[in-house]
């Protein structure tokens, strides 16, 4: 009898701290403005850059500029061997000759059947041919004389020039190699506009900026500030790091933002109404973020899965799954369990 007696003293002593509330620390959810900035480190582009390749193929025999030279529009970057195209040129200026040549003795000919035939010492079967060598000879010459002009292209083409001034960003052949046609000698970011360009997430593009203005300010020297506007976001993820490139144009940039310098931009997306918690009420649910909410009459908690917009500093921003009003626990949330009875100060879940 003794012992049954106290095995039930012991079950009322251990049942009891179970049933007793827990003294935590609640909060009243409610909507607040919410307004994030977004903050980002870009490079200083050229709006335009573009690649410069030979027109013709053969080998370099002259480099005349390095990467980080400013050119000019007609200035020379480098020539290939015009042996071959300088060949052409003189078995054109050759053809134009022969040609020339074919041309007089036909409208000699010619000249000489029309006066025959004015006089009726020829027929006019002989007159049409002359006539025809005649125009066939002109052909002749207009296509020598076009592939002539073929030919000095083709030997213009042997000699690089930058075409745009701008300055040298990249040089991908050497004195001495063979370039095929079209294949990439320099690359050129021409003097002009400049752009700000970011590596972003795709996530950012979900939500509109308040103002479209971009503050940007030089990594080195923050007292080195200007503003643009996006221009260009690319319709694709890049695969390696799976963000979008972003293009800002820069309204009047300064002296100092030259290009490859590091810029940081900044930019405010519109208001909007969302509940924000403090960190200590974030727990986790099944591998998903969640809060202890309070029944207001019986004073049980449960767990409560919530959809996180965005982390902050000591507060962590809500979108969805909390309703303005409802009582959160923001601390003693490490001793709960789903029904657990809890307590807290008159006033504070206000």
């Amino acid at each position: 009898m003794f012992a049954v007696t106290g095995l039930a003293g012991c079950q009322q002593q251990t049942s009891r701290p179970e049933n007793s509330p827990i003294v935590v620390q609640v909060e009243t959810a409610r909507l607040t403005d919410y307004a994030p900035m977004v903050r980002l480190t870009g490079e200083v582009r050229a709006q335009v850059e573009s690649d410069l390749s030979f027109r013709v193929g053969g080998r370099i025999t002259e480099r005349l500029v390095n990467v980080g030279d400013h050119v000019t529009a007609d200035q020379v970057l480098a020539q290939l061997d015009p042996q071959q195209q300088q060949a052409t040129v003189t078995a054109a200026e050759a053809a134009v000759r022969s040609a020339e040549a074919v041309l007089r003795q036909a409208a000699s000919t010619y000249e000489r059947q029309k006066a025959l035939l004015a006089q009726g010492f020829t027929t006019k079967r002989d007159h049409d041919q002359a006539e025809e060598a005649y125009r066939t000879a002109q052909a002749a010459l207009d296509t020598a004389r076009a592939q002539l002009g073929t030919a000095r292209d083709h030997l213009s083409d042997t000699v690089l020039r930058a075409g745009a001034p701008g300055v040298i960003t990249a040089r991908k052949a050497e004195t001495g190699q063979v370039v095929q046609v079209a294949q990439t000698v320099f690359s050129i970011a021409q003097d002009g506009p400049r752009d700000a360009v970011f590596n972003v997430y795709e996530s950012i593009f979900t939500h509109e900026l308040a103002n479209p203005a971009i503050a940007l300010t030089l990594v080195s020297d923050p007292s080195v500030k200007a503003t643009g506007s996006v221009r260009e976001i690319s319709p694709t993820v890049d695969r390696a790091t799976g963000t979008v490139r972003a293009k800002v144009a820069i309204e009047h940039p300064p002296a100092a933002m030259t290009l490859g310098t590091a810029v940081v931009g900044e930019g405010r997306f519109q208001t909007r109404k969302l509940v924000v918690i403090p960190w200590s009420a974030l727990s986790s649910g099944n591998g998903r973020p969640a809060v202890w909410t309070v029944d207001p009459r019986s004073k049980t908690v449960s767990l409560r899965p919530i959809t996180v917009e965005g982390y902050e500093t000591g507060k962590v921003v809500v979108r969805g799954g909390l309703q303005p009003g409802e009582i959160i626990v923001t601390g003693g949330a490490q001793f709960l369990r789903p029904n657990q009875v809890v307590a807290f100060p008159e006033g504070a879940a206000s």
